[in-house]
């Protein structure tokens, strides 16, 4: 919520957390912190939307039947709560997890945005089947160890070249489930160079203003 207040303050459209970001990504732990959309803990969330007007995404295991999704939920200034469940897992998850079907894109200000969570944003697959419509920014919603993070900035500066969309990716920093998260949250433009880029241990705001890139 600080860092929420902290967009409000210089008047951002929209905000966005890392993958699992109201609970860390621990999906041993997923079974027990599941949350249903309807959660009162979430009414906060569409309050500040609404009163800012401000998109809010921030990441949560959400309840299904008697399994979890790795989950966005996103909330708009009066509008219903979106949530999106990523649709392809890492193998590891699959224990814990169940995969979601559909995909979601939102629209904040005329700018189109398509919704990806860290596995499935570095399959080519996802991009291109979301594709089919184009967007203008493509966000993928992560938590990756520093490994990781390299081989993404390269993924997505390909792909932000090869379609001419900007790509932005926010990773968590710090301890997650059996790997420190590495953090380096990227801004890629349509030409595949890095805007913005933040550091790999200290939590920080990054903010790119779509219209002037």
């Amino acid at each position: 919520m600080e860092w929420i207040d902290q967009a409000c303050k210089i008047e951002c459209d929209a905000i966005f957390f890392p993958e699992l970001s109201l609970t860390g990504y621990e999906p041993v732990l997923a079974h027990e912190m599941g949350i249903t959309s309807d959660d009162s803990l979430l009414i906060p969330f569409q309050q500040k939307s609404n009163s800012f007007n401000i998109t809010i995404g921030i990441g949560a295991p959400t309840i299904e039947g008697d399994k979890r999704q790795i989950s966005m939920l996103i909330f708009q200034p009066f509008k219903k709560q979106i949530v999106y469940s990523k649709q392809l897992l890492h193998e590891d998850e699959l224990a814990y997890f169940v995969a979601g079907n559909k995909q979601e894109r939102i629209g904040v200000k005329g700018v189109s945005i398509v919704l990806a969570i860290c596995y499935e944003s570095m399959q080519t697959s996802h991009f291109e089947l979301a594709y089919l419509e184009p967007f203008d920014i493509y966000l993928s919603s992560v938590a990756k160890h520093e490994v990781g993070v390299s081989a993404a900035h390269k993924h997505f500066g390909s792909l932000a070249l090869k379609h001419d969309v900007t790509v932005l990716m926010v990773n968590a920093v710090g301890n997650c489930d059996n790997f420190v998260a590495g953090g380096q949250s990227i801004a890629i433009q349509p030409n595949g160079k890095i805007k913005t880029l933040l550091d790999s241990e200290q939590e920080a705001l990054l903010v790119y203003d779509h219209k002037v890139a």
